[in-house]
């Protein structure tokens, strides 16, 4: 405490112990009386001025469908603000493409391998260490609304109300610390209401905030809102250039997987059946939006990549409007943001879990390290601190989120945490020795889609990807070859080159303490 506010405390107490008759009196009244309205006058303690972190992150958005990212097949004019307004990452990494323990790596600043959730359906171990939970010692209130999925009920939280697993798109009952709460809607606009809700009213508003405000779309099945079910209508999508690809110039496990729009979408996925759990006005508006083409589908007689074709058109315009009401519901967020004063203090950031695929070889889905999967988009809006436009091509991963967000709260690093602050490269300081490769380890196999387990080191020209249980190995030059069309990994020429990767994938797996 600094002098004045000594002396005023001192006055305080003289003031108590006159009242309660004690020895201890102030020289005169109207000095005590200029003493005690001094006090009462006192300024309240300062309110925390550290910034409020909001943390936006969708499910499966490829960063192929923000048209901030230069989309051929839809625009994102909200999250495009953030770009316009921020900065947008172009090269943000994940480390373990799938969404449970993109999350995990996300909460704790470690790989899978660490913090022990390296495939969907395990339980996340929510006594370790996490962001929310050093956010909200040091005096933030953390809230997370909407998509959890870690099997476990969250912990550093100081509100919480999350769908229950992966959660339905319609009319989801979600689960908070005092209990199941049932809404009826469309789950995308419901998780927006319960954030903007939290805003105005839940939160206090002398405390900085962390909150999670999280999708399910557009995750499979892709069911578009009552809004968004004639959008695309009358368009045909572009077609990616390797919608067919045959896999020919690739190691086994790519034509061994079970994630192709050829073989693997299913009745449901295509909308030839109608959505459970839809309430009847929900259903008549589904089977009316869909009813034409369906009569069509079986008049129509196609070729087998006539038939691709159409698949294609279906799964991702249904893709597509899921994103469209993501798009929508994050404007009504900024919009609330501008309109309370709040986003001049408030760093607002927007990624998905992981990359997708829209066709690109074939597929949907994500799991792979190659780079539709692997690749994730990031924007960072920060008044004051970033240039409003600004674009990043360093080396980003979702391992450095927790890194990021306690810099941004002032909060020590753990020096457990094996990411990086992204702090340096928002403000245009890229550290020299900022990390030149990214590594990458994928767990789950056989089910849901046969993707092999795998593991690799990409660095600014080269990926080399190790098939670990099966010991095939992929080597790609993404300059000569960014589409990952052929491995050069037994090409005479790529000895040297290999040689270079193996040990650096050695010396990243060390540095990771993934060693088993």
């Amino acid at each position: 405490m600094n002098g004045v506010f000594d002396w005023q405390m001192m006055a305080v107490s003289g003031i108590k112990y006159s009242v309660l008759g004690t020895s201890l009196r102030l020289p005169t009244l109207s000095v005590s009386l200029t003493l005690l309205l001094s006090i009462f006058l006192l300024p309240a303690v300062a309110k925390d001025s550290r910034p409020n972190i909001l943390f936006i992150m969708s499910d499966d958005h490829g960063y192929q469908a923000i048209s901030a990212y230069g989309s051929k097949v839809n625009k994102t004019p909200n999250i495009d603000r953030l770009a316009k307004e921020g900065m947008r990452l172009d090269r943000c990494f994940v480390t373990n493409s799938i969404c449970g323990p993109a999350r995990a790596v996300i909460l704790t600043g470690k790989y899978s391998h660490l913090n022990g959730y390296t495939v969907n359906e395990k339980v996340f171990n929510g006594q370790q260490q996490t962001v929310p939970k050093l956010l909200q010692a040091s005096g933030y209130q953390t809230a997370l609304i909407g998509k959890w999925h870690l099997g476990s009920d969250p912990t550093g939280f100081d509100h919480w109300h999350i769908l229950q697993g992966q959660g339905p798109y319609y009319n989801p009952a979600m689960k908070t610390a005092k209990g199941i709460v049932k809404h009826t809607g469309y789950t995308t606009e419901i998780i927006t209401d319960l954030t903007l809700d939290w805003l105005e009213k839940g939160r206090d508003k002398e405390k900085p905030f962390f909150l999670m405000y999280q999708h399910k779309a557009p995750h499979r099945n892709w069911q578009p809102g009552p809004k968004y079910l004639d959008h695309y209508k009358d368009v045909e999508i572009p077609e990616p250039e390797t919608l067919f690809d045959d896999y020919s110039g690739r190691a086994s496990p790519a034509a061994k997987q079970k994630m192709s729009i050829a073989n693997d979408l299913t009745d449901d996925d295509l909308k030839l059946s109608p959505p459970k759990g839809l309430n009847p006005e929900q259903l008549e508006a589904f089977t009316k939006a869909y009813q034409e083409e369906n009569d069509f589908l079986k008049r129509a007689r196609f070729t087998k990549e006539g038939f691709i074709r159409w698949k294609y058109q279906r799964y991702v315009k249904d893709y597509l409007r899921c994103i469209d009401a993501v798009d929508d519901n994050v404007g009504r967020v900024l919009d609330y943001l501008d309109k309370s004063g709040l986003a001049e203090n408030t760093v607002v950031i927007y990624t998905s879990d992981q990359g997708w695929y829209l066709g690109e070889h074939g597929w949907y889905d994500k799991r792979w390290m190659y780079e539709e999967s692997f690749r994730t988009p990031l924007f960072i809006r920060w008044p004051g601190k970033i240039k409003p436009g600004s674009v990043n091509t360093d080396m980003a991963m979702n391992l450095d989120f927790a890194e990021t967000f306690l810099d941004i709260a002032g909060v020590k690093v753990p020096t457990d945490m094996q990411g990086k602050s992204l702090v340096p490269l928002l403000t245009g300081n890229t550290p020299t020795d900022w990390r030149k490769s990214v590594y990458y380890h994928y767990y789950e196999f056989p089910q849901p889609h046969h993707v092999h387990p795998h593991y690799g080191i990409r660095t600014e020209r080269y990926k080399l990807i190790h098939f670990y249980t099966i010991d095939e190995w992929e080597l790609f030059d993404l300059e000569k070859d960014p589409q990952e069309m052929k491995s050069i990994y037994a090409e005479e020429g790529s000895k040297a080159i290999v040689e270079e990767l193996k040990k650096g994938l050695v010396g990243l797996r060390k540095q990771y303490e993934d060693q088993e």
